[in-house]
C-alpha cells in the first residue's frame, strides 16, 4: 500500500513534468502569422490586465465585499452610460428640430421670393 503511495505521489507530478511543454514549445508551434499577430497584441493584452489588476486593487480598498463593491461600480457605470445617452439623444433631437426649422425658414424664403418675382 505505501508502495502505491510513493508511485502516485512522486509519480504523478513527474508525469505532469514531463508532458508538460514548455512556453516557449508552444509558441514555436504556431504559425507565423499566428505568431506575429499575438506578438502584436500582447502589449494590448499587457495593458487590459494591468488595468484590471488596478480596478480590483481599487474594489478591495473598500470596506464592502469585493462583489457587492464591483456590482455597485457596474451599477454606477450603467447610469452614467444611460444619462450620457440620453443626452445624446437630446442633443440630436434639438439638431433635427434646428435643421428642420432652417429648412421652414428656407423654404418660406423660396416662396416669398417666388411670388416678389
Amino acid at each position: 500500500m505505501a508502495g502505491i503511495f510513493v508511485v502516485f505521489s512522486l509519480g504523478g507530478p513527474a508525469l505532469m513534468y514531463y508532458v508538460t511543454p514548455a512556453e516557449g514549445e508552444v509558441f514555436k508551434k504556431f504559425n507565423p502569422e499566428l505568431q506575429a499577430r499575438n506578438l502584436a497584441l500582447k502589449d494590448e493584452r499587457m495593458k487590459n490586465y494591468e488595468a484590471f489588476l488596478q480596478e480590483l486593487k481599487e474594489l478591495s480598498k473598500s470596506d464592502k465585499n469585493m462583489w457587492v463593491a464591483a456590482k455597485e461600480k457596474q451599477k454606477k457605470m450603467q447610469e452614467q452610460f444611460l444619462e450620457n445617452e440620453a443626452q445624446e439623444k437630446a442633443l440630436q433631437q434639438k439638431m433635427r428640430e434646428e435643421m428642420k426649422a432652417e429648412a421652414r425658414g428656407m423654404r418660406d424664403q423660396m416662396r416669398t421670393e417666388a411670388r416678389g418675382v
